[in-house]
Parts: C-alpha cells; structure tokens; sequence
C-alpha cells in the first residue's frame, strides 16, 4: 500500500463521519503525516544510482621478489581471476628492462582455521608464461607496456598496452592465448587515441594518449553462457590520463579521462560508444594522477574504479562505486577541453579511501573479484607494481565487499 498522501482524496473519505469536529481531523491528519514520516526515510538521487556497497581491510601479503626463469618476479600491474582452477594471472608491466612483457600464474590459499577472520595463508608463484606478436615472436624492448588484463569466456586473456610514442609504438588491445602468450588477434582503436608524430624543426606530439598515461585499466562483463555456449561479451578500456587533445591548460579544472565500451564477439569487436571519466583532483604536490583500474560489479553498469596520485605525500589511492547509465556518448567529441556542462559523465561515489586504513600505502594498480571468503563474503583482491625498485614491495591485499541493504 502506498504511504502518499493525497490531501484532495483525504477530504471527501466516504467512511469519515461528517460529525467529527474539524480539530480532529486536523489532529488525525498530523498524526498520519508525523507516522508515516518516520516509516520512510528521505531516500537522496544518489543513493538510488548507486548500489549499497561497503570495502572493509581483510589481509595482507607480500610476495617474494626472487627470480623465476631467470626473471625476477615484480612490475605487476594487473591481476584477474580464473574461478575455474581457482588461480589468478598476474600481468608484469616489464617493457625489457629486465625481462619480456609476461604474466605469472599465481596460487593464493586462504587459511580457514578462523571463518570469522580470513587470512592469506600462502602464495605460491606456480609459472610465467612470455607475451609474443602474432607471429609468435617475443617481443623486442620497449614494443609492449601491458598494464590491464581480463579472462574471457573463450578462456582467452585481453591485455591492454600503453605503448609509447616515444618509442614509436602504438597502443594496443589485443587477446592472447592463455597457454603459450600468442597474440591471436587486436581490437581497432580509434585514431583520436594514436599518437602523432612530426619529423619537422617543430617535431612534437599534438593528439592521442600521453606517455606512460595510456590504457591502464581493462574489464570486461560476461555471461558464462547456456550449457557451455559461447556468449557475446563487453569490454572496457579506460585512459589512466586524459589525451593530449583533451588536457586543459588550466589546473583547477579536473583531468577528463576517456572510458570506452566495446562489444565482442568470437569473430569481430565493436566499439560501441565513449564515456567522459571525471578524475579527482590530486593532492598537493603530486606529480602522478590517473586511473589505475577498472571493474565490473553487475550488469546494469556499475564497476569500481582505482584512483592513485603520488607525490611529496607519497601514495593516494581510492575506491570509487561508477555508476554509467545516463552517461553522454562522447566518441564524437574531438576535444574535452572547456567547459562540458552538456556533457553527464560517469558518476562516482566514494567507496574506500586507503588512508583510513591506517597502514602503509604501496603502488596498487591491479584488483580483481576474488573468491568467496570463509564467512561467505566476496572478496576483492588488488596487486601492488613495486616498478622494480630495491625498496619496492610486491603486494597482495584483500578487501571484503559487502552489500549493506541486505
């Protein structure tokens, strides 16, 4: 029954008596407004865009950096989930410094002994498999920067590559083989996203993705099919910085970083349409901004996104709930500086801001939907790129999401 009411209606009830003094009916009336006031609480936009999510700490584990095949095991800037054979692919961002673009098979165990308490019992690194071309080529130093990674139905992995204009090489979207690393094939990217190059007096980069700030983030939203038939799926890509033809001069006007939507099948990719993410503004004294991460949460266009600044305050990282319904298709836009208030963005709301975990920050860049935890909880795993340094830390951290309307 609907709690709304309606004065008009109110007055001509067949049931009220005529007699009743007008004061009483005054008196019912309040009663009635102040009643169902307190039975329904006032219920903002925002919490209706949004689902009722909380991100709790769980655990921590630092993995050892020793060498596997000759390469040490660190750069690790991705990481996704096979629940399949319960083990996680864990992408290195190594553009040959130390060794090939690769990707580690990774076995986490929990230790159940305490429900109520879930811990990381151990990691144990089980292999690493080498990225090749098309042509089952390793790649040459500096050809390939992966830094996003996702398991498709085809049990395939899409990896994304920021590429680098510096060394002439563009980005890259593209499916490997999961057993041999074999590129088998690439997704368009749109001309707006390559960069440009002048070989004039004035040589310089005028458009396309800024070095190093490229396609940081990849999920994809699949179905995993009736009785094992492959279904079409979506795939997102996102910009960890704005592109050069859309960074504003100005800066108290906030980074506008690109979010692509494409639609694939077993034969062919589509991109469907461009979205407008609005980045927070960095701390003082950062030098690095971006979006380090995306992921899928459901199917009606919620995810989660990973912001990470880092400066003179060291690590700033944050959770953010996306919400992309309503969100303006902006692939036809050929610049995003200005002012962009016919434009709706993809809305965020925070979800965990790492600083109030009250521990050390390190370098995450990669998280992914884990397992279901002892007590039942889903649990969201991210990875820490310790960027090869002596002092860096490869990380693993768990976070329990919960929905807090049940």
């Amino acid at each position: 029954m609907s709690t709304i009411l309606n004065f008009k209606r109110l007055q001509y009830l067949p049931n009220l008596p005529r007699y009743w003094p007008r004061g009483l009916i005054g008196c019912c009336l309040a009663a009635l407004l102040f009643l169902s006031g307190c039975a329904i609480p006032r219920v903002r936009a925002e919490d209706r865009l949004f689902l009722s999510l909380s991100a709790d700490f769980v655990d921590t584990y630092a993995l050892s950096s020793s060498a596997l095949d000759g390469v040490p095991v660190g750069g690790l800037s991705a990481i996704t989930y096979d629940i399949q054979r319960d083990r996680y692919y864990a992408l290195s961002d190594d553009r040959g410094r130390f060794g090939p673009p690769r990707f580690y098979v990774l076995r986490v165990e929990f230790d159940a002994t305490e429900p109520q308490r879930p811990r990381i019992g151990s990691v144990e690194i089980e292999s690493v498999t080498l990225l090749k071309d098309a042509q089952g080529n390793p790649y040459e130093a500096d050809q390939l920067d992966p830094e996003g990674i996702a398991l498709t139905p085809l049990r395939t992995l899409l990896i994304a590559s920021e590429g680098s204009a510096a060394a002439n090489t563009e980005p890259l979207i593209g499916e490997y083989d999961l057993e041999i690393g074999q590129l088998q094939r690439q997704f368009q990217i749109p001309d707006r996203y390559l960069p440009d190059r002048d070989d004039g007096p004035n040589a310089g980069q005028t458009k396309g993705v800024q070095e190093n700030l490229s396609f940081e983030a990849l999920a994809i939203n699949a179905s995993s099919g009736a009785s094992g038939l492959f279904e079409p799926y979506r795939l997102f890509v996102a910009t960890e910085a704005p592109l050069l033809q859309d960074l504003d001069p100005e800066p108290d006007i906030p980074l506008k970083n690109r979010f692509l939507h494409y639609y694939v099948d077993q034969y062919q990719s589509t991109l469907l349409s461009e979205h407008l993410y609005p980045m927070d503004f960095a701390p003082s004294g950062a030098v690095l901004n971006g979006l380090s991460e995306i992921l899928v949460v459901d199917q009606s266009g919620h995810f989660l996104g990973l912001e990470r600044a880092f400066g003179l305050q060291e690590f700033s990282i944050k959770l953010y709930q996306l919400a992309t319904g309503g969100a303006t298709d902006i692939s036809a836009i050929a610049t995003l500086k200005g002012s962009l208030d016919s434009i709706n963005p993809i809305q965020k709301q925070l979800l965990l801001n790492f600083s109030d975990l009250d521990r050390p920050l390190d370098n995450f860049e990669g998280m992914t939907l884990g397992p279901r935890l002892s007590d039942g909880s889903q649990s969201l795993i991210l990875v820490s790129d310790n960027n090869f340094e002596q002092d860096g830390q490869t990380e693993l951290l768990v976070l329990r999401l919960t929905d807090v309307s049940d």
